[in-house]
């Protein structure tokens, strides 16, 4: 499975189209806080697509901007399909702002 951030006007849709380039961000759970913590620091209105990826396009490409040595994230290329979204959690940031992976999806 891999995760995709939006907001909770963004989520449902028909579709998850890519909002500037060729593709859907996404992340592995081990790597969810990073893009949650540099782009949505302290938001409340999140929530976190757990996406099958079968029948996807799914290319592993080095963050944006590249971090030498850093992690790769996989980034749907097209669009995300509603029936390819298997769950749906809140994610909301902690108390300090910042972001983990939800305790439900650390357990599964």
């Amino acid at each position: 499975m891999i995760l995709h951030i939006t907001t909770t006007a963004g989520w449902p849709v028909e579709r998850v189209s890519p909002v500037d380039g060729d593709f859907v961000h996404c992340s592995d759970p081990g790597t969810v806080h990073l893009p949650a913590n540099r782009l949505f620091a302290g938001r409340s209105d999140l929530v976190l697509l757990v996406v099958d990826p079968a029948g996807l396009d799914v290319r592993w490409e080095p963050g944006d901007p590249p971090i030498p040595g850093g992690p790769w994230f996989p980034h749907v290329y097209g669009s995300i399909p509603a029936p390819s979204v298997v769950a749906v959690y809140p994610f909301p940031p902690g108390p300090d702002g910042l972001f983990e992976l939800p305790a439900a999806l650390a357990r599964s």
